[in-house]
């Protein structure tokens, strides 16, 4: 697994790529969360267009970083989720916690 972030106007964007699984999931949630604690955005941005595969302990990612983001007052919004990943969220219901934007069918 691949992540690159990127900060302007007080939001962050954080791409991930490959795919996720228990073990990639654990560098994940200790990579996004360094991101967000040193520069603590208002809004964060999980883009997941280059994750072709997920488990569900991608859930563990997005639960993470939505209790991160509430905790500085902010928000997280997941974009551009392919079908499988989004099978995964939709199954645990992720959508009544984050907000997801632009999925893509493949």
């Amino acid at each position: 697994m691949y992540i690159r972030s990127f900060l302007q106007d007080r939001q962050m964007t954080i791409t991930l790529s490959g795919e996720i699984d228990h073990h990639e999931a654990k560098q994940a949630m200790n990579t996004i969360s360094e991101k967000i604690d040193a520069n603590m955005p208002r809004r964060c941005v999980l883009d997941f267009r280059d994750v072709s595969f997920m488990d569900s302990s991608g859930i563990a990612i997005v639960i993470l970083s939505v209790r991160r983001m509430r905790e500085l007052g902010g928000t997280l919004t997941l974009t551009n989720v392919q079908s499988q990943p989004m099978k995964v969220f939709s199954a645990a219901g992720i959508e009544q916690i984050a907000e997801i934007k632009g999925g893509i069918k493949r």
